[in-house]
């Protein structure tokens, strides 16, 4: 199966080869296009003077996980291999996206860097990233449960349908049913609420013990604590060889704490993190770039925190 990108150049000559970017457009895996991140990527292209590869994976329910994926994976590392035909230095690139585009990235770092036949990604930038299957109940999920356009319920059905290919009853999920005692054990010291710093339970936070494990839901959604889909769950001798990390958060969304946990992993283990923090801003923020009356006002800023920190790569 090919998969379909789109690659955008800047204007100018370049002297020699320049810096690469692949962009992976958000949409829980369900939803979104190469065309809905065009603006995105085009602005990154002129203003960080880069090659973007745009990519157009497959889309659940049709085509589940870990196909949307895995039809990324298999972008990245054809533009890795091939990386000089587009005028591009192979140990230049980094990998980019928002919301589940941030997974994706995020994902696929993990599956690259035990790679040696291959060039060594440069940098990973994650955009309000989906990281765990673990935990509902983090500050996050619960400050932000009913703020538009992610609500919680609504993001635990977005996963299934991306996991699965079919619509689930959510509530044994919302309730950490699905979660076997050993992985939560195993887990802890990665995914708590503990990781959180104070300043984020401010708005409300109220500690919820799990339901009792369900195995019968258990293996309906196993799948979904795989390191592709959850990479917040990969072991440390993974996280520990990751690239120079870009994380973007924001307050009113339900997937803040996600990168805040991940943040902490990757510097605990000595992986170099550029964190930007949007504190009046909400999911898919980025994604409005360009789109006009749909553009929030800061939108742009938070683009160019993304831009400068690619510039300085």
């Amino acid at each position: 199966m090919a998969v379909p990108v789109r690659v955008y150049w800047p204007k100018t000559p370049a002297a020699g080869n320049r810096r690469g970017i692949i962009y992976l457009h958000g949409g829980a895996g369900l939803l979104g296009s190469i065309r809905a991140c065009e603006n995105v990527c085009c602005s990154i292209v002129h203003e960080s003077d880069s090659v973007v590869v745009n990519v157009g994976f497959r889309l659940a329910p049709e085509h589940p996980y870990p196909v949307p994926v895995l039809d990324s994976l298999t972008a990245a590392i054809y533009f890795l291999k091939n990386a000089k035909e587009y005028g591009v230095d192979p140990n230049s690139i980094a990998i980019a996206g928002e919301s589940s585009g941030g997974t994706f990235a995020t994902a696929i770092c993990q599956e690259l860097v035990t790679r040696e036949d291959l060039p060594r990604l440069r940098a990973q930038v994650l955009i309000n990233p989906f990281l765990q299957t673990v935990d509902f109940d983090l500050p996050s999920y619960q400050q932000n449960q009913s703020v538009p356009p992610l609500f919680r319920k609504q993001i635990i059905k977005f996963g299934l349908t991306y996991l699965t290919g079919k619509t689930m009853n959510v509530d044994g999920i919302l309730k950490a049913a699905h979660v076997p005692p050993d992985l939560r054990e195993k887990c802890r010291k990665w995914i708590s609420a503990d990781n959180i710093p104070e300043e984020f339970k401010a708005r409300g936070y109220v500690p919820v013990e799990p339901a009792p494990f369900s195995k019968e839901l258990y293996e309906q959604v196993k799948r979904g604590t795989e390191t592709m889909f959850a990479p917040l769950l990969a072991e440390d001798d993974i996280i520990r060889q990751l690239p120079e990390t870009f994380i973007l958060t924001c307050e009113y969304d339900v997937l803040r704490d996600d990168g805040l946990l991940y943040k902490k992993r990757l510097e605990d283990h000595g992986v170099p993190v550029t964190w930007y923090h949007v504190q009046d801003g909400f999911h898919g923020i980025m994604a409005m770039a360009g789109w006009r009356i749909l553009e929030f006002p800061s939108t742009q800023k938070y683009l160019q925190s993304v831009i400068q920190f690619l510039k300085g790569l």
